[in-house]
């Protein structure tokens, strides 16, 4: 019955006490939160750990949501100051982009002989697999605009800088993408030949 509460009355109840009430706003948002999580940390358990810290510090300031954007845009500008945050404290390393050990992920999914979905998989993989080897920033924009159905001005919101800068910043990380969907594809096809 609480899942199909509005964010704004599910904040209004854990406000009011609720646990549980939390929980089900943790649930609906945990799987953006740590795919977004991932595009900085590369890690699944610091991205794991980047999540977690989110929905803590959203937890503490959730007193002080005001509710002139959505819920999502607010907790993803969490997301961003706590990834950017961890990223400064690791001081991570910079990999090559041409490194293919550095971007491997392994998934545990259920197989299937359904010819569309496998497509469907393929395409997501290559896509995933190009956006991994984008830059964080780049990453955390063209997830936010496509998978998270953002807005310019809630991007914008979220990361704390103007539309037009996204927009700038969104163009050039298509293109980005664009170039590494080529390389990667046509490395690919070399492969199968």
């Amino acid at each position: 019955m609480q899942s199909k509460l509005s964010d704004i009355e599910l904040i209004e109840q854990t406000l009011a006490g609720n646990q549980s009430a939390y929980a089900d706003l943790i649930k609906r948002h945990q799987r953006f939160v740590f795919t977004l999580a991932m595009r900085f940390a590369k890690s699944r358990e610091d991205a794991e750990e980047v999540a977690q810290d989110c929905f803590i510090k959203a937890y503490r300031s959730l007193a002080s949501f005001q509710g002139q954007s959505k819920f999502s845009t607010w907790l993803y500008s969490i997301v961003y100051t706590t990834a950017m945050t961890f990223l400064r404290k690791k001081r991570v390393v910079t990999d090559s982009i041409d490194d293919e050990n550095t971007y491997m992920q392994v998934e545990n999914r259920e197989s299937s002989y359904d010819t569309d979905n496998v497509e469907n998989k393929s395409r997501s993989y290559y896509l995933n697999q190009a956006i991994e080897q984008l830059l964080p920033d780049d990453a955390i924009i063209i997830t936010l605009f496509y998978k998270g159905e953002q807005s310019l001005e809630e991007i914008a919101q979220a990361l704390g800088i103007e539309a037009n800068t996204v927009k700038v910043k969104l163009f050039r990380a298509r293109q980005r993408l664009k170039d590494k969907l080529e390389r990667n594809l046509k490395h690919e096809a070399k492969e199968l030949i």
